[in-house]
């Protein structure tokens, strides 16, 4: 999802960026993102620490939390320093804000909907980013609504998490980010 968003906002953002700058923030972000994560998984999987991708219960989510907030501290601190993108920057603090409330849930055996987190996140800047730089983004909108919606919907009929954890997602993936949108200017 963070992906998305940086693709999202190289696109609609009126700033004029060099595409030597962009390729080379995507491919870090990429690496980052994805590829070490996968590889991360696979390494826990092979130690033992984690059994399925799903991970199921509260504390098969811990250590994965833990490598993700170190990952986001690289990621905001070398490919999205403040000085540079100001709007990323604190999109990722409000990544990370996120994610160590997910963990701290985790610590006390609460299993917050990851999926919603992450989408919501990315609709919550997507919102903000279309109000600051007053850019019409309706289409866009209405399918991060759709996609919330069937996202939802799958988790409570997967039978994953219960209504209130994925509110507390809902919750934790926007509330950050309308948080750090006071700090983009």
């Amino acid at each position: 999802m963070p992906l998305i968003a940086v693709v999202f906002y190289f696109s609609k953002s009126p700033r004029f960026l060099p595409k030597e700058l962009i390729y080379s923030k995507l491919i870090s972000l990429g690496l980052l993102s994805v590829v070490l994560p996968v590889l991360v998984f696979y390494l826990l999987k092979t130690l033992g620490k984690a059994k399925t991708i799903y991970l199921q219960s509260s504390k098969e989510r811990i250590l994965p939390l833990v490598v993700n907030s170190f990952i986001l501290i690289v990621i905001i601190f070398r490919v999205f320093p403040a000085s540079q993108l100001i709007e990323l920057h604190f999109f990722f603090i409000a990544v990370l804000m996120s994610t160590l409330s997910c963990l701290i849930l985790a610590l006390l055996s609460f299993k917050a909907s990851i999926h919603l987190i992450a989408v919501t996140g990315v609709f919550s800047f997507f919102l903000l980013l279309s109000i600051n730089y007053s850019i019409n983004i309706n289409g866009t909108i209405a399918l991060m609504c759709i996609l919330i919606g069937a996202i939802s919907t799958s988790r409570l009929y997967l039978k994953a998490h219960t209504v209130l954890e994925l509110f507390v997602g809902l919750f934790l993936g926007a509330f950050p980010q309308i948080i750090m949108v006071n700090y983009w200017f």
